[in-house]
């Protein structure tokens, strides 16, 4: 009977053991940190590229693709802010979260993303691009950089042809700034006919840039056609500049504009940035309307009609740089 005692004893401490074995409990994986609302570099180490774009598989496995494709051509640096152009019916929610799954796989530090929905890219079937500032190993701009804002050039004719349309803005663009010192160009235009020309045309005037070209909205009610870059040398000559992602207005009324903006400057001012150190603002519009009532609270940089933001009700998404004290 004792032996009989003593083995059920041992038994029953066995599997004792081995129901807390921690190596046998269910684990829970960790959800991705969101980026932060501000990132901040510094100024002379900011190195500028724009991912490849893929057509192979949906939303997700194309940003990280494109993910992948940034952290290789900036040699696996740190990422300060990305900016995301998706085109196609994937949800933008999702680019945030892929950019910080993939940058905490690395352990590199997350950068502040701005995300729109545009109407179309370069490639039938890409669904997004990335524009990315990353903080190099090595002075890159001893002299500083400069944020050029572009000037649309319009026609009423929404199916004008965008060639003649994206010569001019170019050409004005061109006009502000030395083109030899562009880092990078952004193009917006309003269809994208011939899309090898189109971006001929842009690389053709600034060589040594990173070029993105984004049809902006899949219908839009005139043709037109915007360039803005970024440019070493100019009057900005702060140590540090302040990036922040897209804060979207929930709704195209006054009081929603001033809510947006107020956010937008409170995050700024944690940082170390007050508002008063802003010196280019972006406004992503869903429509003529919601672009009027920002310009109200603020007046924008640079205006971009697009197809959708981050928000079921948004009117307008509003991203912003600043020098840091």
């Amino acid at each position: 009977m004792r032996k009989r005692h003593l083995l059920m004893l041992l038994l029953a401490i066995s599997l004792s053991a081995k129901k807390k074995n921690p190596d046998e409990e269910t684990q829970t994986l960790a959800l991705p940190k969101d980026p932060p609302p501000v990132a901040v570099g510094e100024t002379a180490r900011l190195i500028f590229n724009v991912s490849p774009l893929s057509v192979k598989g949906l939303l997700s496995q194309q940003t990280r693709d494109a993910m992948k494709a940034l952290l290789k051509a900036n040699g696996g640096v740190p990422m300060v802010h990305i900016r995301a152009f998706v085109a196609g019916s994937g949800d933008v929610r999702r680019v945030p979260q892929i950019v910080s799954e993939v940058l905490t796989e690395k352990k590199l530090p997350l950068p502040s993303v701005s995300v729109v929905l545009g109407g179309s890219l370069l490639l039938d079937n890409a669904q997004v691009v990335l524009e990315a500032i990353s903080n190099g190993r090595r002075d890159a701009n001893p002299s500083g950089l400069e944020f050029v804002a572009g000037e649309e050039a319009t026609a009423d004719d929404p199916l004008a042809p965008p060639q003649p349309l994206l010569e001019k803005a170019v050409s004005q663009l061109a006009a502000k700034v030395n083109a030899a010192a562009v880092v990078q160009v952004s193009c917006f235009v309003s269809t994208m006919n011939n899309p090898t020309q189109l971006t001929s045309t842009i690389q053709s005037r600034f060589p040594g840039a990173a070029v993105d070209l984004v049809q902006t909205r899949r219908a839009p009610l005139h043709a037109l056609a915007n360039c803005e870059a970024v440019a070493r040398g100019g009057k900005l000559k702060a140590e540090r500049l302040a990036f922040t992602g897209t804060r979207v207005s929930s709704g195209s009324a006054e009081k929603d504009a001033t809510l947006a903006f107020q956010r937008l400057d409170r995050d700024l001012t944690e940082a170390g940035a007050p508002p008063a150190n802003i010196f280019f603002t972006n406004i992503y519009a869903l429509s003529d309307q919601a672009a009027a009532v920002s310009r109200k609270r603020r007046t924008p940089d640079a205006t971009i009609l697009v197809e959708g933001l981050a928000a079921m009700d948004a009117g307008f998404a509003v991203d912003a740089v600043a020098t840091v004290n």
